[in-house]
């Protein structure tokens, strides 16, 4: 079996639906599938608008409503013709009521608990696969809609359930293998013990199509998206990115919490534990090959390549804390994480001299201001005591990882990275480097995003893209000449 993921770019209205459902016919040609759908492209965002807006007691929320229902019929008066068109949209109608109704009773108590948010959210995904079965159906195909809230089973952590694997792979094994043609799964969406609609959180129709192909033992888990594959780097900053044909799992996690534009870490976790590849590809260009993840050891790598790919993420800021008397004294960073977990700051990077004289901890612009103050009142005895010298907030920053498994073992790697910035006149602000080595990861100003990210992909990648172009080429296109 194959599972196939779409995503919300993927079916943002009717021609996109059609693309889709070409796409699963003939791949339904070829053996067994199971299909996942997103919602389409801005549901969900709009859902989750007029929930709060029912909870402010807003005069807008119908309006919203009526916006998510007439984006469905539009749809379907693209795909189905006039005499079907009725039987099509009143399951829809039927659906859009609902949540109006469940939105009233949020109007009337002025709450929308985390409970009553994911319920909402849910129906994105259940409009989008009802639209896309019916016509799949229309089509001659054999469909069987199946509700994920039957087959994976989650806590009670309402926004970011988390997932029961073995009951659900059970329920997923045993409900797909009696379905008899295509199965169509809503994203994103599952249900506890009780029956109770959950979320899975960001990236969550990623997940589910991972779980699904994890208790199906799927022979590949295909996630069709609006972009080729995984690109070397952002083609918006760098021109000659290219895709990648190949990548091992801890690479696309890697790139993927970076900021690259893959699949979320946590989604892929399902199908990298039973072992199962995933397949990135365009919906919009189904003919392009995409890039394959997997484990190392069912990969054809090309060892030629110094590094897989470069990733960034901006909107960063840093604090820098000094002190002579943190040296040698137990617990100290654990009252400085700690103090920040209670604001909930997440930390992207840390980095501390072995002379402890200093403590570097790197994470978002939004959360600078909370993490000065949280640290202020932390250490409030140490700054009077002069323990601890000063804090230093720098903003306007940016992380950049170099990110690739043949820098493992790879003498110079680090010295030919930084050499190429230094002679691009980059200042390099902050360094990290995990003991796997696949990932060195470094702060830089944010008005040198443009110039390193090329400067890099120039020294290590330009020689393998696709009509590689030459050394003074790609020196001179690094400084934007």
């Amino acid at each position: 079996m194959k599972v196939l993921k779409f995503g919300g770019s993927s079916v943002a209205d009717g021609g996109h639906i059609r693309n889709v459902v070409d796409i699963i016919e003939g791949e339904s040609r070829r053996g067994r599938v199971a299909v996942v759908l997103s919602a389409m492209k801005g549901v969900t965002d709009m859902l989750v608008a007029a929930a709060r807006a029912a909870e402010q007691g807003a005069d807008t929320v119908k309006a919203t409503i009526e916006t998510v229902r007439a984006k469905h019929v539009e749809a379907v008066r693209f795909l189905f013709a006039a005499t079907d068109q009725a039987a099509a949209l009143t399951p829809l109608a039927v659906m859009c009521n609902e949540v109006e109704e469940i939105l009233h009773g949020v109007e009337l108590i002025r709450e929308c608990s985390a409970r009553t948010m994911d319920l909402v959210m849910s129906f994105g995904e259940r409009l989008s696969c009802r639209l896309a079965s019916d016509y799949m159906r229309r089509r001659g195909m054999e469909v069987a809609l199946v509700d994920a809230r039957e087959l994976i089973v989650t806590d009670d952590h309402f926004g970011a359930a988390g997932v029961h694997f073995a009951r659900s792979y059970e329920l997923i094994a045993r409900r797909l293998g009696a379905v008899k043609g295509t199965a169509v799964i809503p994203g994103f969406i599952g249900a506890t013990e009780k029956g109770v609609t959950t979320t899975l959180g960001r990236n969550g129709s990623d997940y589910t199509g991972s779980l699904i192909g994890a208790g199906a033992g799927a022979e590949v888990i295909e996630i069709w998206t609006d972009v080729d594959g995984v690109l070397s780097a952002d083609p918006r900053i760098v021109p000659d990115a290219f895709v990648i044909p190949e990548i091992t799992a801890e690479e696309a996690m890697e790139l993927s919490y970076f900021g690259a534009k893959v699949i979320h870490p946590y989604s892929m976790v399902p199908a990298v534990e039973r072992d199962i590849p995933l397949l990135i590809k365009n919906s919009l260009n189904p003919s392009a090959p995409g890039t394959r993840i997997a484990a190392a050891a069912r990969l054809r790598r090309d060892t030629t390549l110094p590094i897989t790919g470069i990733a960034s993420i901006d909107g960063i800021s840093i604090v820098n804390i000094e002190g002579g008397g943190m040296m040698g004294i137990p617990g100290f960073a654990a009252r400085i994480f700690a103090a920040l977990a209670r604001e909930g700051i997440n930390i992207i990077m840390i980095s501390q001299a072995s002379s402890e004289h200093t403590i570097c901890l790197v994470f978002r612009t939004s959360e600078g201001e909370r993490a000065l103050a949280a640290l202020n009142r932390e250490l409030a005895l140490e700054l009077e005591t002069r323990r601890i010298e000063r804090f230093e907030l720098l903003r306007n920053l940016l992380v950049v990882s170099v990110i690739g498994e043949n820098m493992h073992g790879t003498p110079g790697m680090a010295g030919r990275l930084f050499s190429a910035l230094g002679r691009a006149g980059i200042n390099i602000l902050v360094i990290a480097q995990g003991s796997s080595e696949r990932n060195i990861s470094f702060v830089i100003r944010e008005a040198d995003h443009v110039l390193a990210l090329r400067t890099i992909h120039g020294e290590f990648l330009a020689a393998h893209a696709p009509g590689a172009r030459t050394g003074a080429d790609v020196s001179a296109a690094a400084r934007g000449r």
